[in-house]
């Protein structure tokens, strides 16, 4: 009884860190897309400089990693972070992964800004679809015909949704048009997110680092290109604390959704992060119809349930399919590696 009890306690113990972990990356995850939706389409707001939003996020990161790695100099509770340094070479070798990631942050954003909270889920739903499009295009890797099934019933679900936007009359076309090309970013920056990370010893800490910073810059140009500083400068809450509290607290979520994201990871595995992530986005679109007052039709519930059902059914046969080859010994390391384990 007593060995029961021992290795009941730490059993208790890793579930109840789990709970907490998942309920972090949850609260972290909701909250930055609804701070995001005040900041990018408030009707009390009313601030049309989206790339601004972004660019300010990307610099409040960049000056968090930094503050930290400085911390880390000090031990404790920062101690192990690498100390950060900008060197220009590695800053240029970064560049191609940096232009996508601002493809990533801004077409996620202005998806955001065009399209419904309760709605943004399926908007940008096709991440899974480019993912398997892209390792068969660019790494010639191949797909089961389960795993390609699910893949049909999340278009499948994103066509319904569309379909459905349309007949309630809330449909932005331009909304989906930054879904689908958010998505596309969210696939490429995974893969070119791999390429680079030998640059900075494989530390995902200097990538965040070096990403941000170089955002920075491209995105001066651009918001010059869109006059977006003639909107700050006409912009009547631009000397209001509340703004600018809101606007930090949108780039400390940011920032802190990169390290829940890991910690859920580290503490759980990738696959159960990818089902998280599902279960998340359905309490998401929840919360966005009641917080938002909306009414929906029960075919637009039913191309939301298609999507995380096909995301679900996704992960689920993937799982299983890295499991079979974990367990036969048969299968060359080489082909290990191509399946993700």
């Amino acid at each position: 009884a007593e060995g029961g009890g021992g290795r009941r306690a730490p059993f208790l113990l890793r579930a109840l860190r789990i709970a907490v972990v998942v309920c972090l990356y949850w609260f972290t995850s909701i909250a930055m897309v609804f701070l995001n939706k005040y900041l990018l389409d408030s009707p009390s707001l009313r601030l049309d400089a989206p790339l601004f939003v972004t660019f300010f996020q990307c610099a409040l990161t960049a000056a968090l990693c930094l503050g930290l790695s400085v911390g880390a100099a000090c031990g404790p509770p920062c101690a192990g972070l690498p100390t950060l340094r900008l060197d220009p070479k590695v800053s240029r070798s970064v560049l191609p992964l940096s232009a996508v990631f601002i493809g990533m942050v801004t077409s996620n954003n202005l998806c955001l800004k065009h399209v419904g909270v309760a709605f943004y889920n399926v908007g940008r739903s096709l991440t899974t679809v480019f993912n398997v499009l892209l390792s068969y295009l660019l790494l010639k890797q191949t797909t089961s015909l389960y795993a390609l099934l699910a893949c049909g019933v999340i278009i499948g679900g994103f066509w319904l949704g569309v379909d459905q936007e349309g007949a309630e009359g809330t449909l932005s076309w331009t909304g989906i048009f930054f879904g689908i090309l958010a998505s596309l970013c969210v696939s490429l920056n995974a893969i070119y997110t791999k390429k680079v990370l030998p640059v900075v010893d494989g530390s995902i800490w200097r990538l965040t680092f070096y990403n941000n910073v170089n955002a920075c810059v491209l995105f001066f140009p651009l918001m010059v290109l869109l006059g977006e500083f003639r909107t700050l400068y006409h912009f009547d809450k631009l000397g209001s604390p509340s703004f600018w509290g809101m606007m930090t607290l949108g780039g400390v979520f940011g920032f802190a959704i990169g390290y829940v994201t890991g910690l859920q990871i580290k503490f759980t595995s990738p696959l159960t992060h990818n089902v998280s992530g599902t279960a998340k986005a359905c309490a998401q679109t929840v919360l966005a119809v009641i917080y938002f007052e909306e009414t929906k039709s029960f075919l637009w519930w039913t191309s939301n349930l298609m999507v995380l059902g096909g995301s679900f059914a996704y992960t689920w046969v993937k799982g299983l399919e890295m499991r079979k080859v974990q367990e036969d010994p048969s299968v060359k390391s080489g082909e290990r590696n191509e399946t993700g384990v």
